[in-house]
């Protein structure tokens, strides 16, 4: 095994020699005591992101956190090609508040654009610093030295002195330098590490079971936690009854106003003590049902803004000859992590630190400080591994459980989310309601497009998503919803000389709404992307030449291209008339019409007695930059589109009156292994250009490819998901 398969995080802290910060702990104690003074956290800081350890190997520090997404190899490639190290002698400590750099929330694809990338520019300043350290050293000039696996030495021979290692030049002091924004990067040209395809540090240890997961870590007196939630939304507490669990060995009850835990020394205590303990609440404030969101969704707007206008659409649209319209559902969603979510928090009267798989603990910081009434500096919050989430899932709500038990208990506690409070009460990935208009000029290009969209007012940004504990428990904590930038993405990545994208905020969401993979791209994009599918058929297009013909990128030219070929496309008008069930679709989508390129084509058979939809190969051309690890990107694109192709297919949460019913594999399905389709990833690499993230982009047009290859499978067009086989026949019927 590597050097850097076998470090693990517990062996990263237990060790010492680094020169920004020293500590030997044992791991039960560990992130009780904060780390000795003189570790920086700015990230404007060489030290903040990198320290050089005595024996010539370097730790880096980073804000942003590996959520299987391959960070933790790619940001180890990106160090190691600056300051020509073996990706062996690096170690990463990262998402933990007392030792790195607030780098924002690991979301949006920006763990390489906003994490890696600035922290790449500090070891390409530290390297600078590090061969003035090394001429001064030799008495010669930088242009006259090499280094070769940390280690300097002349490259004429001059002299007698050794080799000078890392170590030597700066081990045990700080580096005490600005990053340097114009400090040299490294020709692509010569890249030894950047572009191959290493293998991730943390896969074998999750493929043996010895991974470190969040849920398997353990403290001296740890308690095990559950909470029990309301069995309505909005209900309060009105009595608990202790004696209730009185034979359960160990069981504790712990209340403050309507949050109600248990502890016990044993897990399966815990468990049981939730399920028994009697408890009485008062009424739930309600919910419309999940039938009726779409209808409540359209008419109950509170306020209207414009968020783009070019040209005159209003007026195109007005005078145009034919109008196509199209109105686009996309419903509550869960993250539904295949493993429950889970904390551990030991607080104390002094200060309290937390272990979570959260992919923000630098935002939730002040959050868990104000609840728990401490000082935030007296506050750590330190990442673990968790089940995956792409978007906030129950991670840091099971935090806030763990933090406020344990805090009442008065000693370490762990808490573990049962399925029924991962599916019930994590929080849902919003509805979107989108209609919209096109029409085709003279020449058979889009003329004019016009979007209107319904959201919940909670998406437009604001600080944070309310965690459910401290709400019951009627603490404070900053107030706010937020699930990231949904709106982008609703007009198409084509050259549209009049569009306008109007947006109807709603007051509230039935559920609460979070960020989930690709934040209202994915449904955005599926509306788009079939309405030019159907302007193709208007205009008597092939739909791949339709987009062809309305791009002049070559960026975006080259991908759809890609998919061409790759599939074989033979041009085509409309449906597939062959009467087989099969047919294929294209999507194409500049992310946010800013960064990665993607053109995704799909193929499918449709049942047409049953309405059973099959996917049978998915074809991805992925241009995102200069790719840091072609595997890690590959394994992105299609982990993405597999985990789309679930929520365009079976996924929908549903709720009734009270409470969300969809609390099992049973009521809210995912897509299986029989259900997988192949997938074939085919990465176009700019080594001269910067990298962008590839968690999301390749999400977007998945659910729109689908539909489209539904509607050459059948002439059937589907504007709601998931695309169920009633769907689908339902459709086919009306077709």
């Amino acid at each position: 095994m590597s050097a850097i398969s076998a470090l693990s995080r517990r062996d990263l802290l237990r060790a010492g020699g680094a020169i920004v910060v020293s500590f030997s702990l044992p791991a039960a104690a560990r992130g009780q005591a904060l780390p000795a003074p003189g570790k920086t956290l700015d990230g404007g800081e060489v030290d903040g992101f990198l320290a050089v350890q005595q024996d010539g190997s370097v730790t880096i520090y980073s804000g942003k956190v590996d959520l299987g997404t391959g960070y933790r190899i790619a940001v180890r490639q990106m160090v190691a090609e600056e300051l020509d190290i073996a990706v062996g002698g690096i170690a990463l400590i990262e998402g933990d508040t007392a030792l790195t750099p607030d780098q924002g929330p690991t979301a949006g694809s920006t763990g390489i654009t906003r994490g890696a990338v600035p922290i790449r520019q500090a070891a390409a300043t530290a390297r600078k610093e590090l061969l003035r350290l090394a001429a001064e050293h030799f008495n010669t000039t930088p242009d006259n030295l090499r280094v070769d696996d940390g280690v300097f030495s002349m490259m004429r021979t001059r002299g007698t002195l050794p080799p000078r290692s890392f170590g030597d030049l700066v081990g045990g002091k700080r580096f005490s330098l600005k990053v340097d924004a114009k400090a040299p990067l490294k020709d692509p040209k010569t890249y030894a590490v950047v572009g191959k395809p290493l293998p991730r540090p943390d896969l074998p240890g999750k493929a043996t079971g010895r991974h470190l997961y969040v849920h398997d870590f353990k403290l001296p007196g740890m308690l095990h936690g559950r909470v029990v939630h309301p069995p309505a939304l909005g209900a309060r507490l009105v009595s608990a009854d202790d004696a209730s669990i009185a034979a359960i060995p160990g069981a504790r009850v712990l209340r403050k106003e309507s949050f109600l835990g248990v502890v016990a020394a044993d897990e399966w205590a815990a468990v049981r003590a939730a399920r028994e303990l009697k408890t009485s609440w008062g009424p739930g404030t309600g919910l419309p049902g999940n039938a009726e969101l779409p209808r409540l969704v359209r008419e109950s707007a509170v306020a209207e803004e414009a968020l783009e206008s070019h040209g005159d659409a209003p007026a195109e649209l007005a005078k145009a000859a034919s109008v196509l319209s199209a109105r686009y559902y996309w419903p509550p969603q869960s993250h539904a992590s295949m493993g429950p979510s889970c904390a551990v928090a030991d607080v104390r009267a002094d200060g309290a630190t937390i272990w979570t798989a959260s992919q923000a603990t630098h935002k939730y910081w002040p959050h868990f400080a104000s609840f728990l009434g401490l000082p935030k500096e007296k506050v750590r919050l330190v990442y673990l591994d968790g089940a995956g989430c792409y978007g906030m899932n129950g991670h840091d709500d099971a935090a806030a459980d763990a933090a406020l038990l344990s805090q009442m208990a008065g000693a370490p506690v762990r808490v573990q989310w049962m399925r029924a409070d991962e599916h019930g009460w994590d929080p849902k990935g919003p509805p979107q309601l989108l209609e919209l208009k096109a029409a085709l000029g003279p020449d058979n290009r889009i003329a004019a497009w016009q979007a209107e969209m319904w959201l919940p007012q909670a998406t437009k940004g604001l600080p944070n998503i309310p965690l459910i504990s401290p709400t019951l428990a009627g603490l404070q904590q900053p107030q706010g919803l937020a699930t990231g930038l949904i709106t982008q993405d609703a007009t198409p990545a084509y050259a549209v000389p009049n569009a306008r994208v109007v947006v109807h905020w709603l007051k509230d969401t039935p559920l609460r709404p979070s960020n989930i993979r690709a934040p209202g791209k994915v449904a955005n994009t599926f509306a788009v992307e079939s309405l030019v599918d159907e302007l193709a058929v208007a205009a008597g297009m092939d739909a791949l030449a339709f987009r062809l013909a309305h791009l002049s990128d070559p960026r975006g030219i080259e991908v759809v291209k890609r998919v061409e070929a790759l599939m074989k496309w033979e041009p085509r008008v409309g449906p597939n008339r062959g009467g087989t069930g099969k047919g294929r679709g294209i999507a194409y989508i500049q992310y946010k019409h800013a960064e990665n390129y993607v053109a995704l084509g799909m193929e499918v058979t449709v049942d047409r007695d049953s309405g059973a939809v099959k996917v049978a190969r998915v074809v991805c051309a992925h241009d995102c930059g200069l790719v840091i690890n072609p595997d890690g990107v590959r394994n992105q694109v299609e982990g993405g589109i597999i985990q789309t192709l679930s929520r365009a297919l079976f996924e929908e949460v549903t709720f009734d009156r009270e409470r969300v019913t969809s609390v099992d594999w049973v009521s809210y399905p995912i897509l299986r292994f029989p259900d997988a389709p192949e997938v074939i990833v085919d990465l176009v690499d700019h080594p001269e250009l910067p990298p962008m993230g590839a968690g999301e982009a390749a999400t977007a047009p998945v659910a729109a490819a689908l539909a489209n290859a539904i509607f050459d499978a059948t002439g059937a067009r589907l504007r709601e998901v998931p695309m169920t086989p009633e769907r689908v026949k339902a459709a086919m019927q009306h077709a």
